[in-house]
């Protein structure tokens, strides 16, 4: 039965982006066909990420009735797949994000898992991604400012009647000044799905066109992306030796 998961955030900034594309192309790596969606399409980035900034047809063009989700659907050479959003500011005059259940409902014939990359906050482009999910992942930073905007984040999830996986605290230095992880949980009483330590090979994938799972696959980051996917696919037991952040998410 496929499964559709909104990446979601309170707080730009946080790395929601990066966690979407990192975990599509983790669960893809599990054999899984995968399909990422760039649901932000105030700011669609997910494309930049996968070296397709500029296609043919995008989301929009389907969101818009211009043209069929199969036609924006793109496969990157690691074999993850992804419908970008445009760059256009024009475009998004003629978008009616309501018509993202809809295409989410279309897609579920299509692949295993699929992933919609949110818009940041908690506006009209960012509710309509919720709504289309069969569960959300919020991620967030060890910070209190962003830990509060992820709870106002789960406050709108539950009034909307829809489940909350998980969290995924990202961007973790390891250092006095964070929020500690436990602390973490306790505000926003959900699960942690997993602690993403910061890593700057981030920008070094972006450069690359890849996700990090696929461009530093030994890295902690990569490592931690993979025992998250592996849960959100169910691979019950899935081990890696993370050593510090596998002792620190216990």
């Amino acid at each position: 039965m496929t499964k559709l998961i909104t990446i979601t955030s309170g707080k730009g900034g946080v790395g929601k982006t990066t966690t979407a594309i990192n975990l599509g192309a983790a669960i893809n790596a599990f054999g899984k066909d995968v399909i990422i969606l760039d649901a932000n399409l105030t700011t669609p980035n997910v494309g930049l990420h996968f070296g397709a900034p500029l296609v043919p047809i995008s989301l929009n063009h389907v969101l818009s009735g211009r043209a069929k989700v199969i036609d924006a659907i793109y496969e990157h050479e690691s074999g993850t797949k992804i419908i970008p959003s445009s760059l256009s500011v024009r475009e998004l005059r003629r978008i009616d994000h309501s018509k993202l259940k809809e295409v989410g409902k279309k897609l579920r014939k299509m692949a295993d898992f699929i992933i919609y990359d949110s818009a940041a906050g908690l506006g009209e482009e960012a509710i309509a991604a919720m709504e289309a999910a069969d569960e959300l992942v919020i991620v967030t930073n060890p910070e209190i400012p962003a830990v509060t905007d992820a709870l106002k984040t789960s406050k709108v999830i539950e009034q909307l009647g829809k489940s909350v996986r998980g969290v995924i605290v990202n961007r973790v230095r390891g250092v006095k000044t964070e929020m500690p992880i436990a602390n973490v949980r306790e505000m926003l009483e959900l699960p942690i799905l997993g602690v993403i330590p910061e890593d700057d090979k981030m920008q070094e994938a972006l450069v690359m066109k890849d996700a990090l799972v696929h461009t530093r696959p030994r890295s902690k980051a990569a490592r931690a992306y993979r025992i998250i996917a592996a849960k959100l696919v169910g691979m019950n037991g899935y081990k890696e030796n993370v050593g510090f952040f596998e002792r620190l998410f216990g």
